[in-house]
């Protein structure tokens, strides 16, 4: 019962809320711009501003060149490349035809 009674106190002034903004619309549309404008200044700030400052600290920093790595990568490119000019030269046979030749290798 004290439960059924604190939820109906919380209810009835709840209930209200929706009356009270219909009535006051303009001072609603109001807070609620200046609300969503103080949220995107805020997002502006911390992802824009905020970014910049961190990202002229991080450039301070030596960056190191794997040499290695590179030529592991770019040896592994070469392969893709010329296994991709050698089936550029294969010739397949043609599934909708009657007949099915084989190519000689």
């Amino acid at each position: 019962m004290i439960i059924k009674e604190r939820i109906n106190k919380i209810k009835k002034p709840l209930s209200k809320v929706p009356l009270i903004i219909t009535m006051h619309a303009f001072w609603a549309c109001l807070i609620l711009f200046l609300l969503s404008f103080a949220i995107g200044a805020n997002l502006f700030y911390k992802y824009s501003i905020l970014a910049q400052k961190s990202e002229s600290e991080s450039l301070e920093q030596t960056v190191l060149f794997k040499e290695k790595t590179y030529q592991q990568v770019l040896e592994i490119w070469q392969e893709r490349d010329e296994r991709f000019q050698q089936a550029d030269l294969k010739e397949y046979p043609n599934p909708f035809s009657g007949v099915v030749s084989f190519p000689e290798e």
